[in-house]
């Protein structure tokens, strides 16, 4: 049985305003600037409003939806053949994982990360209109946020960091 868009965006938006809550109601440690409750209140923040975007079908393509139209005879059209790499998929996550185990420390996060996401994205349907700003700007994004604003270290590799 599958969920509507709309449940499955609905609970990641309370799952978040959960975490987000949580996050809100620890005391922050005395004389650290960003301490043990930031986290789960960035994550909850961002896991709500993936959420919200299901939930109102921001980036939803209807490409499925347009292909599965009625024949003339009243019969539903069948799916598109899959390809047989299309079962490999389930094998893209602890490839990625692999990748930047080994090549996070030479490539540095920022490549690295972008190499990932652009995979990811494109992996998963997307254009490469949309993967290629997505893979620049995310990894920035998130360094933005663990390295300076939670002082992650994060690995530099190629890229000096100046910023």
């Amino acid at each position: 049985m599958r969920l509507p868009d709309s449940v499955t965006g609905s609970f990641l938006v309370v799952l978040g305003a959960a975490a987000a809550y949580g996050g809100y109601i620890l005391p922050p440690v005395p004389g650290q600037p960003v301490g043990p409750n930031v986290f789960p209140l960035v994550i909850g923040t961002g896991l709500a409003l993936c959420g919200l975007a299901i939930v109102f079908g921001i980036g939803h393509s209807f490409e499925e939806e347009e292909e599965l139209v009625p024949l003339e005879d009243g019969q539903a059209a069948a799916p598109p053949p899959q390809s047989k790499l299309y079962g490999l998929r389930a094998l893209l996550p602890p490839a990625l994982l692999l990748f930047y185990v080994l090549a996070a420390d030479r490539l540095g996060f920022i490549i690295t990360a972008a190499i990932m996401v652009y995979v990811t994205s494109t992996a998963l349907g997307a254009k490469w209109k949309l993967a290629l700003p997505l893979a620049a700007l995310s990894p920035f994004a998130i360094h933005l946020i663990f390295g300076k604003l939670l002082r992650v270290p994060l690995p530099a590799g190629l890229l000096p960091t100046p910023w």
